[in-house]
Formats: structure tokens, sequence, C-alpha cells
């Protein structure tokens, strides 16, 4: 007697019971590779977000007292990660640096030059600028702003030249956000046979210091 066809319903329930066999006792291999990339082994974490660093943070203020941005800052592994939001800007590149003092005070004597006035010179000048650096070699040197159109810049950068406790130390640190655009000490010989002057291997000439913050631990 031959034997009877098995019905197509019985043969969807044996394929089914194969597969959920397969799933169940397949390799540890086949199973990594199903895994879902949502799951933390298998996407993985961000070192920083794991490091436990120490932070920091400057609320920026214009000369006339208004927060027009932030900057925070965290210890990773390949420095101290700085994350910056700045509004109210003039469109284009601005200047961006540490600076010596975390003083902030708008029409204020240069204190390296007391017949200098002007917003936020009590800053002093960029951090590391007095160890017979020049820009943009100072440890407070960083990455340049860009805002666009509507006055909004935003900065994420790593530095190695200083620790958080560097700016936190007994006088402080402050942001600057300068007026103009930061040349980098870049003056090519055709312009300045002689090299940069004094003013470019200080600041970079980005001009007035338009927004300050004092970094807070």
């Amino acid at each position: 007697m031959s034997s009877a066809k098995r019905p197509p319903v019985l043969l969807g329930l044996l394929t089914v019971g194969v597969l959920a066999a397969s799933g169940c006792g397949g390799s540890e291999e086949a199973r990594n590779e199903l895994r879902l990339p949502d799951s933390p082994s298998a996407a993985g974490s961000s070192p920083a977000e794991d490091d436990g660093g120490a932070t920091a943070s400057a609320v920026l203020v214009d000369a006339a007292g208004n927060d027009v941005g932030t900057v925070r800052l965290r210890e990773v592994a390949g420095g101290v990660e700085i994350v910056a939001s700045v509004s109210d800007l003039e469109p284009g590149f601005h200047g961006f640096h540490v600076h010596q003092t975390g003083r902030c005070e708008p029409d204020s004597q240069s204190p390296s030059d007391p017949d200098k006035v002007g917003d936020f010179l009590t800053a002093g000048g960029h951090l590391g600028s007095g160890d017979d650096q020049h820009h943009p070699g100072h440890g407070g040197d960083l990455t340049s702003l860009f805002a666009t159109e509507d006055g909004v810049a935003e900065l994420t950068t790593t530095t190695d030249r200083f620790t958080i406790a560097d700016l936190l130390d007994e006088d402080g640190s402050a942001f600057i956000v300068h007026a103009g655009p930061d040349n980098f000490g870049n003056i090519p010989e055709r312009y300045a046979p002689e090299g940069p002057d004094a003013d470019t291997l200080a600041t970079g000439d980005a001009g007035d210091r338009v927004a300050c913050g004092v970094v807070k631990g």
C-alpha cells in the first residue's frame, strides 16, 4: 500500500517545529549574529560615557550681562572634551580661547596694561601665554567657532593641553569668544617679511572680546 500524502497543514507545523528547534539549539555564533543592534553588548558603549572623568562648565555672557551660551567640559581618554553652544554672534568665524583668570568684567582694565580698557580684559591673556609660547601654541588656544546666519555656533572639540584641574586653580580661568576670526599666527611672508607681529603672536588678531564665561566645577 502506498503511503498517504501528508496534509499541507501538517507540513507547515513540522517546518515551524524545525525552525524553533534550530533557534533554541543553534550555535552561540549564530545567536550573536541575530542579536539586536541596540543591545548594549552588541552596540557597545562610548568610553567617554563610562570614564567617570571630572567635569566643569561655564555660562557665557556678553558685555551687557546677557546669557549667550554655555561651555561644558569633561575629561575623556584623549584629554578634555569641550562642547560649546553660543548665540547672538555675527555670522562667520570667531576666535575661541581659554584665558588665564576666572574674571568676566565688562569695561575693565588689562592686568598687563592698565591704560588699556575694554570688555573682559581682566580675564588676562590666553592660558599658557606666560610660558614663552606663541599663538597658536598656548594651552588655551582652541578650534574656532563658526556662527551660521542665525548667529548660532556649535562646537565639540578635544584638547590635551590642559586638565580641568588646571582650569580650576587658585585664580581660575575663563572662556572668551572674540569678535573676529583667529588667524592662528598664519601671516605669509609676502605680507610680513619679518614674521607676525607681537599682537598676532599673542592673540591671533581675533579682535574684541564679545562673550566671557568663568569656568566652574
